[in-house]
């Protein structure tokens, strides 16, 4: 457990290892093959990874990003493309189609989940959209239902953009259920982690087979004369990271079991603080791993939504300023950017705009310490904004 020096709640520590994944690196590390082709634990680890999933395959890679670029790549996102993405997420949902040469379309999301509206992602269709890029913000699993039919009236793809959504399930249907592909991250901060990586689920062999071409710089692992069958990348997972990740995937499941009990416990306590509104839940998402806890502060200013962020850190809670839209980011415009001004977009985004003033999150890991400290967050989440 860590607590603040100032004697505020105590919740553990992130990332969480023990024997496992001491374990786990020796074994990587004695086995004498640190290579993923030559190796055992990637080739593992995928396979426990789409078990867990549902999903016919996974592929490991080196990152969260790197994992939506290759996914894109595969679904044939490129120069003279769209893919139409959420305001409201991390940058690296766009640039890893901007980075492809794709044009990405920005649209609002649900004022209660937070994920992609629907309604709005159905507005920006164009001959030209190639991929529909769901992000399941927090944990919570956006419309898969909606989505999916939107798709295939369309006649485009769905990407998922799971990097908050290990383990989460849609009306008892896993990740790797949705007939979709999904890409994973596993960055520090994330449900499981080994410091970086990420992983791709494919919904069949073929889309597999051209994912690992692409992931090892077009070459299949059995060649020995160079002959490169497609474009492509390094984008291999290490043997030792692989390692950890099969340790951190063996006790996901029961951090999500404590977090779904102890996220109810708190959103009651903050929804009952005047001015504070807690995330909502979509009840057809019937697992949420809660990758953050997230409220907002309606009619906060980001200065102000900013200083309460740095008090509620100073009183020991590990506390963020939420995503800003990704449009309000230098990084945006440098390629791939719709023919749109920054105030245009903000204009066909209220909800996103909103939230990125006045949304805050906590880390998971205060979810997963017991239910006194849900209350000592709640009472400390009071006593700053009523001294604010």
């Amino acid at each position: 457990m860590s607590g603040s020096p100032s004697g505020g709640p105590e919740f553990p520590a992130w990332p969480q290892f023990g024997d496992e994944e001491r374990a786990g690196l020796i074994r990587a590390l004695e086995q004498g093959q640190w290579w993923r082709i030559t190796g055992s634990e990637v080739r593992t680890f995928e396979e426990e990874f789409a078990a867990y999933h549902g999903a016919p395959r996974a592929l490991a890679v080196t990152n969260g990003t790197h994992a939506l670029e290759l996914a894109l790549e595969v679904l044939g996102v490129g120069p003279g493309t769209e893919v139409i993405v959420p305001a409201f997420t991390f940058i690296s949902s766009s640039q890893a189609a901007q980075r492809l040469g794709a044009t990405v379309i920005p649209v609002d999301v649900d004022p209660e989940t937070y994920c992609i509206d629907v309604a709005a992602a159905a507005e920006a269709i164009s001959s030209r959209t190639k991929v529909i890029m769901p992000v399941h913000m927090g944990g919570q699993v956006a419309d898969m239902d909606a989505l999916n039919k939107l798709a295939a009236d369309a006649s485009v793809a769905i990407l998922q953009d799971a990097a908050h959504a290990h383990g989460a399930r849609w009306n008892g249907r896993r990740m790797g259920e949705l007939d979709s592909i999904a890409a994973f991250s596993f960055q520090n901060g994330k449900l499981m982690t080994a410091g970086e990586g990420g992983a791709v689920l494919f919904p069949d062999d073929e889309s597999y087979q051209d994912g690992f071409l692409r992931h090892s710089c077009g070459r299949p692992p059995t060649d020995r004369l160079y002959f490169h069958q497609t474009s492509g990348s390094n984008f291999r997972m290490n043997e030792f990271t692989a390692s950890v990740l099969r340790a951190q995937l063996a006790r996901l499941g029961e951090q999500i079991d404590t977090r779904e009990r102890r996220w109810p416990v708190l959103a009651r306590l903050l929804a009952e603080i005047p001015g504070v509104v807690p995330q909502g839940r979509d009840d057809r998402c019937d697992r949420n791993p809660h990758y953050m806890a997230m409220f907002r502060i309606p009619g906060c200013t980001e200065e102000r939504r900013n200083r309460l962020v740095d008090e509620l850190i100073a009183r020991g809670l590990p506390a963020f300023a939420a995503f800003r839209a990704i449009y309000r980011s230098n990084g945006f415009w440098e390629a791939g950017a719709p023919h749109l001004t920054e105030t245009q977009l903000a204009e066909r985004c209220p909800v996103t705009e909103e939230l990125t003033r006045d949304a805050i999150w906590l880390h998971h890991r205060t979810l997963l310490a017991d239910e006194v400290q849900m209350e000592r967050i709640a009472e400390i989440v009071r006593d700053v904004l009523v001294g604010a």
